[in-house]
Order: structure tokens, then sequence, then C-alpha cells
């Protein structure tokens, strides 16, 4: 009898939540659309609380989300989640209308630059974590990988981030999962990013092409000007780029206090038709001066490092001053030119792939992409300097080199009545 009176309550709950669902999230062309066919700006923030899982706290999550909300931010980013239930945080941020941009790796299955390799244990954790992930509405998006590679001479590490983005998206169709995207995040290094973003989108099959590009740019810092902050240079390589580009990490905090122009000018008119928003870097107060908020009355949040490991990283949140007032204030204010989807019709195409630089960018335009169990041999390497088929050399299921990132994924009579709910409840779905 408890039991089905349970699955009699989640009945009800599953119908209440399809009445409160929030547009999902997709792509077309270089922008973000709603469901509703609303074109979408991301004002987010980075939420990582410390190395362990963010979203399997609900309380926790509802409290931050509601001081979200009055921000002004309609976005997190999470760099890491591990096994565990997030409905009530993902209902939490819902309910905020707050979606999440989600990494699927973790410092134990990413991508490495310096042994690069794709493999079953990496591609059935990534799995793991979109099999979790694509039954919420506010998934916006889900991160391949996040900064992988720092220089040219690790460039060839891209091939093996592309296979992923690859099997990544043929896993989620062949689960008939919603096309949620599936991008990439890349430091703001100037003599790679160009090649960088471009290679994740060339070539004839879009599902080896990454979905969205995120940069984590730092450029923009105190008082300064869309060309003087090198923005400019920024939106000049993009204006033709054939899916969303954003800003994954920003927020500049030399001088202080932040003043945050930078988002005037990124939902302004010279970015707006290009970039879709911002997330700021960070949440939590540590000890790099990037927060936006503390637990409690938290003083250890603003001491040297070696009091970070003493930071409260729970509680109820209290803003920092003056940065989260003035984040909120040049939010309010910024109200980027948007265009309906049914409106829109992109004639973007791919860009042609880079060929070989030395030292600048070492593959050597559309190389074929690796199979599960490659790795990043001589053989391999050789292949994708010359520009022809990355060699696979089969590695197994070993698992990557180990960093320092936290572990990622009566009874008819009562179901009679569980199954009557769910048609009253079904039919008033389809009534609103």
């Amino acid at each position: 009898m408890y039991f089905q009176l349970r699955l009699c309550g989640l009945v009800a709950a599953l119908l209440i939540s399809i009445v409160q669902a929030i547009p999902t999230i997709t792509t077309k062309g270089s922008k973000f659309f709603t469901s509703d066919g609303d074109q979408f700006f991301i004002k987010g923030v980075a939420y990582q609380l410390s190395e362990a899982d963010p979203l399997v706290d609900g309380s926790q999550c509802r409290m931050d989300a509601n001081l979200m909300k009055t921000l002004g931010a309609n976005t997190i980013r999470v760099y890491h989640v591990g096994p565990g239930d997030h409905t009530e945080c993902m209902s939490a941020f819902s309910d905020a209308g707050i979606y999440l941009f989600i990494d699927l790796d973790t410092f134990n299955t990413m991508i490495l630059q310096d042994d690069a390799y794709w493999n079953q244990t990496q591609e059935h954790a990534f799995e793991t974590v979109m099999d979790e992930f694509h039954q919420f509405d506010n998934t916006a998006g889900l991160f391949i990988g996040n900064e992988v590679i720092q220089d040219g001479n690790h460039s060839e590490a891209a091939v093996y981030v592309k296979a992923a983005t690859r099997d990544l998206k043929n896993y989620r169709n062949s689960k008939g999962y919603r096309q949620i995207p599936v991008g990439y995040s890349h430091a703001d290094i100037s003599s790679l990013r160009p090649n960088l973003q471009n290679y994740l989108t060339c070539g004839t099959d879009s599902i080896d092409s990454v979905d969205f590009f995120g940069l984590n740019a730092y450029e923009w810092c105190g008082t300064n000007s869309y060309k003087g902050s090198g923005y400019s240079g920024l939106t000049a390589q993009v204006m033709d780029y054939p899916v969303p580009i954003f800003f994954s990490e920003t927020g500049c905090n030399k001088p202080e206090p932040r003043t945050f122009q930078d988002q005037v000018a990124i939902f302004g008119p010279q970015m707006d038709p290009y970039w879709s928003g911002a997330i700021i870097y960070e949440w939590i107060e540590e000890a790099n001066n990037f927060g936006l908020i503390t637990y409690g009355d938290d003083t250890n949040a603003l001491q040297s490092p070696a009091a970070t490991i003493q930071v409260i990283r729970s509680g109820s949140p209290t803003p920092m001053t003056p940065d989260f007032s003035v984040l909120k204030s040049v939010w309010a204010q910024v109200s980027p030119s948007s265009v309906a989807s049914s409106a829109y019709s992109p004639s973007l195409t791919a860009p042609p792939c880079p060929g070989f630089t030395p030292n600048i960018w070492e593959v050597n335009g559309d190389v074929s992409l690796p199979s599960v169990g490659a790795t990043l041999d001589s053989s391999a390497q050789s292949s994708i300097n010359a520009g022809t088929a990355a060699a696979p050399s089969a590695t197994g299921s070993a698992t990557p080199s180990s960093g320092k990132k936290g572990a990622a994924s009566g009874g008819k009579e009562i179901a009679g009545v569980c199954i009557g709910l769910g048609a009253v409840m079904l039919g008033f779905v389809v009534y609103l």
C-alpha cells in the first residue's frame, strides 16, 4: 500500500512538472533559441562550490537559485558532477528560470593534451552524465571539454576532442534524447583560438562538429573600451561563425572593484549579433577574489590561499559588496537585440579546416577522426600532421591519468486511482 501511494504521488509530481516545464534550449545557426522560438542570451554564473558535485543538495540549490534570480542570472555553469539524484537541484534552478551548462568530464576522465586518447572508460563516463541530465528541460548544453589544449604544439589533441563530440552526439541521437547542444570551452590563447574554433566546426559532417563554442576570456579589465580590451578583435574572428559562441568564463578582477562594463559591450549592438552572452566567474568567494557571494558570515574566504580549505561552502548566501550589486545593476540595464527563430534563416557555412603550421596549429586539414580506443602515439601524430587518417592504437578501457577534479557521473485499486489522476492531470495539461 505504501509503495503504491508513493507511486501515485510520483505520477502526480511528474505531471505537475509537465505543467511547469521550462522551455528547452536548442541551436539554430549562430544563435540559441528557446522552444518557444525566442532568442536566448546567457547571463550566467560559474557554480562549483567545491570539488564535490554541487547539484545534490536541494535546499542549498534553492537558496542559491533564489538569490541568482534576484541577480538577473538565467544560467549557471557546473564544471563536474557525480552520481546521485539531481532532481531537486534541477527543479530549484528551473523554478528560478535558470538553465545549466554542464561539463561531461572530470579530472579522471578529461581528454589530456600531453597524453591524448579517447577510450571506452571516458566514453561511458560522458554518456552517464548525458543519461542523467537529458531528462531535465533546463539542461541547456554539455561541454565535451574545458581548456584541453594550451598551445599549438599540442593541437593534435583537438582531433580527440572532435572524436568525443562525434560519439556523444551519435549516442544522444541513438537514445532518442532531445537535441541537447554539445560544445567545447577554450582558454583565450590568441595564437591558438582562431584555428581551434574553426577546426571544431569544419568539415562536411555536422555530427563531428561542436554545437556551440565557449571562450574563457578575461581581457576586459577595469575601465576599458570595445577596441582597447581586444573585444573588437575577438568579434572580427566570429562574425561568420556557424554555431553559437559565448564567453564561458569572464569577469577580470584587476583592478578592484569589478565594474562588469564588458557586459554592456557583450549585450550591445557591436557584439550581440554574434555573441550569445557570458558566464561570470564565479559564484562563491574564494582566495582568488572572483566571488559574488559568501556563505553566512564567512571571513576565511577573504584570506590568503592557505585558508582556502576553511572557506564555508554552504548555507545562506550573502552578496559580496559591491560586486553583486554592480553586476545586478549592469545586467538590468542591458537589452540585447534579438530575433525570433521563425524570422531567422541563417546562411552560414562551416569554415575551412585550418592547415598545418609548425608550432601554431599541427592538425593538417579535415583528418579522419580516431575511433574509440585510440591514442595519440607517434603514428597517429604523423598522420594528423600529414593530413591523413589518425591511425588508431587500442588502449582498451584504460583510465586517464588522475588529476585534481573530483569524481564525475488492495494494489489494483490504488493503481487505478493513479491512472485516473494521471488522466485528469493530463487533460488539464492539454487544456492549458
